[in-house]
């Protein structure tokens, strides 16, 4: 009976180290599972740094990718780079390569994907990573975006009216505060503007600039390059008084510093976009170049009408500037009924997801030259598309308003579609230009010159020796909604010191200039309200200006099923892959 008992007590015994072996055996494969697992999700971040990082390094990186990888099939015109730029984590298939995550001993693997499509129209890219190790498999999505102006409902360059607008010395005065320029209080030599009553900025800003800050509220985020350790803005107004009330987020009370970030000096390179035959790794059609003054009314029915008198072709060759050709699409030049040059101009669709160029006539050597035998250069007589209104008195310092051979483009209406509208001399906003959808619709402004807001006023006597300027506009309030960026110059309106209270200027978008404009002088002009379109976070007009140096960073990224199986083969849903 003894004998019994222990054999059954042995018995159960090894049951019991039986059971416990194997469900310590089942937990090590379960945690190393767990852990690949894991591994994997970050295996495929790495992936997802590493692009981001080449981007970074190198702006023109955009052009590669593997055209046979299943995520890029709708981005025709990508190119493995080659030789000692050669990148492994391009592999596709079962014989493609993987790059090894660095420091992940030998044991974790990446490859991505790219899909371009988008970039030329918002400025994203998206790529799908894919992360490896042991026998998981885990996929990312990421959309990688260039980081510019449009982080920013507000940006300057500097904090100072524009020296051409205020004929002051540009050597003295174009210095940010802390590199000395001169900063009176008592005389304000250089035109320095202030946030005052009523300014209300509701979304990011920032200036490379010291800000003069009064009674206006900051919303968001606020930020300078002022590198001092002290009080990193100015509690003076324009005049150079103190002044209280200025009003941060909640926890903030002054900018936060942040590097400089580099304006470019002009939008030329924007004139690439309406040019055929180019290099660029895309398929999309040019958009519109249009030469002279030209004015665009956009329709909320997705069209715009165009008077451009001054346009011969409206694409150009991209190798040889003689050449050119004129598409429907674009509008046909010429007088006729319905043609550019005719008193109504050509009504035609908003070109999608493109840009319209207004550029200056040239003079000689291109498609587009009008030389000044056929076309006399003057200012302020009479542009061809309605400037100036009759009546008119230009009271600007600029040194050519309504020039006739000047490439201005004059905008109004309501937009339906997406589209960026770049004047390499000014650009003038003629009414409200407003969103028919603020979901879907989309516009940029760009500008060499300045971006006005119209304001033209006319001269009366109103008492002995004595003129008064008027404004010739008959309503209040102006609304833009769309990012805005005057290159070299400033945002402004136009005649600011005259015409009276206007009411309130709305921007919903962004606004980026290289010097400070004036929106309100005394009780002229209009009261700011100026708020961020959060879309611009994420997205871009089409061919939009970017900083001299341009970083890029992850708006989104989200997990996906995987691209891969561990063999590298891709994961197909009905015989396709994914």
């Amino acid at each position: 009976m003894a004998l019994a008992i222990a054999v059954i007590f042995g018995t159960v015994v090894v049951f019991m180290i039986a059971t416990a072996t194997s469900v310590a055996v089942a937990g090590i494969k379960k945690s190393s599972t767990d852990s690949d697992w894991n591994a994997a999700l970050s295996a495929a971040y790495a992936g997802v740094q590493d692009y981001e990082a080449r981007l970074s390094n190198d702006t023109g990186y955009t052009q590669y990718g593997n055209p046979a990888a299943p995520f890029s099939s709708t981005s025709p015109g990508l190119t493995l780079p080659t030789g000692g730029a050669a990148n492994t984590a391009f592999g596709t298939g079962t014989t493609g390569t993987w790059a090894t995550v660095p420091g992940g001993d030998g044991m974790s693997f990446y490859r991505y994907e790219v899909d371009s499509s988008k970039y030329y129209d918002s400025g994203v890219i998206r790529i799908r990573s894919t992360g490896k190790v042991g026998s998981s498999v885990r996929s990312v999505v990421a959309s990688i975006r260039q980081q510019g102006f449009i982080d920013f409902l507000y940006f300057t360059d500097y904090e100072i009216q524009d020296p051409v607008m205020t004929n002051v010395d540009a050597t003295t005065c174009v210095k940010h505060a802390w590199e000395g320029r001169p900063t009176s209080t008592s005389k304000n030599l250089c035109g320095e503007i202030a946030f005052s009553g009523g300014d209300s900025i509701d979304g990011p800003a920032h200036s490379n600039d010291t800000m003069r800050i009064c009674q206006a509220t900051f919303t968001s985020q606020i930020t300078t390059s002022n590198p001092t350790s002290g009080l990193r803005y100015s509690k003076v107004d324009s005049n150079g008084a103190s002044c209280t009330g200025q009003k941060f987020p909640a926890g903030v009370t002054q900018p936060a510093f942040t590097s400089t970030i580099g304006m470019p000096s002009t939008n030329a390179q924007q004139k690439a976009a309406t040019q055929y035959n180019t290099t660029a790794t895309t398929t999309r059609s040019p958009g519109c170049l249009y030469t002279g003054p030209t004015d665009i009314t956009f329709n909320a029915n997705g069209t715009m009408t165009v008077k451009s008198p001054r346009s011969i072709k409206t694409q150009t060759d991209a190798t040889d500037p003689t050449q050119g050709q004129t598409p429907a699409a674009c509008g046909i030049p010429g007088t006729g009924v319905g043609q550019l040059g005719s008193s109504a101009g050509a009504t035609v669709p908003v070109p999608a997801n493109n840009l319209v160029y207004v550029q200056n006539v040239p003079q000689s050597g291109d498609v587009n030259a009008t030389t000044t035998a056929k076309l006399a250069d003057s200012c302020n007589t009479g542009n061809g598309v309605g400037y100036p209104r009759s009546g008119e008195t230009q009271l600007s310092t600029s040194p050519c308003s309504y020039g006739t051979r000047s490439g201005d483009a004059f905008v109004h209406g309501v937009l339906d579609g997406q589209v960026t509208v770049a004047a390499e001399n000014y650009l003038y906003v003629t009414g409200d230009m407003t969103y028919a959808d603020r979901g879907a619709d989309m516009l940029g402004l760009t500008a060499t010159n300045a971006v006005m807001v119209w304001n033209p006023v006319k001269a009366t006597s109103c008492g002995y020796y004595s003129t008064c300027y008027t404004s010739m506009l008959g309503d209040t309030d102006r609304e833009i909604d769309a990012a805005i960026i005057s290159a070299a110059h400033t945002f402004q309106v136009q005649n600011y010191g005259y015409g009276g209270d206007r009411g309130t200027l709305t921007v919903y978008g962004a606004i980026a200039q290289k010097f400070r404009g004036v929106v309100r002088s005394g009780s002229n002009g209009y009261i700011k309200a100026y708020s961020y379109d959060a879309r611009l976070k994420h997205s871009a007009p089409p061919s939009f200006l970017n900083p001299v140096t341009t970083t890029y960073g992850v708006t989104t990224m989200a997990e996906v099923s995987p691209a891969y199986a561990i063999s590298g083969d891709c994961v197909k849903k009905a015989g396709v892959c994914v």
